[in-house]
């Protein structure tokens, strides 16, 4: 729960930076980049990341790294600062806590829409469209498909969730025939 603060608190930093600059969206862009580059690239993390090697060959190879990517000024610093503070290995969820944040800053809400079968473009645009009402945001909804469900849809926006599934009737309905409740 601390790295989850911890995360919070750095993003919410850099989009203060951001929203003061204008450039909170550029930000988005150079530090998902990096933070996907850590991701995909696990030797790299370990060189960064693994306190088991020299803290100045790690610095060094950190600042390598940005300088081939020719980071902005911003981005830079933060994350030099987050090496120098010890706090580089949650640059992931720094990362994922941006992006919310930045989307807020925009208006946008991100939404999945898991359902049964395939939906056609109109089903899923009304849906985006109750979803953006229910909101006042606009949403962006990513979009799957999972057979389990036997029929419906599960959307979730944030902490809220809308199970329309036939599977979770089906067990609803089980649960209360075990407690002998009238269906």
């Amino acid at each position: 729960m601390k790295n989850m603060a911890v995360a919070r608190r750095y993003a919410k930093a850099l989009l203060l930076i951001g929203k003061d600059d204008g450039q909170a969206e550029a930000y988005r862009k150079e530090l998902d980049d990096f933070s996907d580059l850590m991701e995909r690239e696990k030797e790299l993390e370990q060189a960064i990341c693994n306190p088991l090697y020299d803290v100045e060959g790690r610095r060094k190879v950190l600042q390598a790294v940005i300088e081939k990517l020719k980071l902005s000024m911003v981005i830079r610093s933060f994350l030099i600062f987050l090496f120098d503070k010890g706090r580089i290995g949650f640059l992931g969820s720094i990362n994922d806590f941006y992006k919310k944040l930045a989307d807020e800053l925009k208006g946008i809400a991100r939404a999945s829409l898991v359902s049964a079968t395939v939906l056609s473009e109109d089903a899923i645009n009304k849906i985006r469209s109750t979803l953006s009402k229910m909101t006042g945001k606009e949403v962006f909804l990513e979009v799957e498909q999972d057979t389990s469900l036997i029929g419906g849809v599960v959307t979730r926006l944030g902490d809220l969730v809308l199970d329309g599934s036939i599977k979770t009737q089906l067990l609803n309905m089980r649960e209360s025939l075990k407690r002998g409740e009238s269906v």
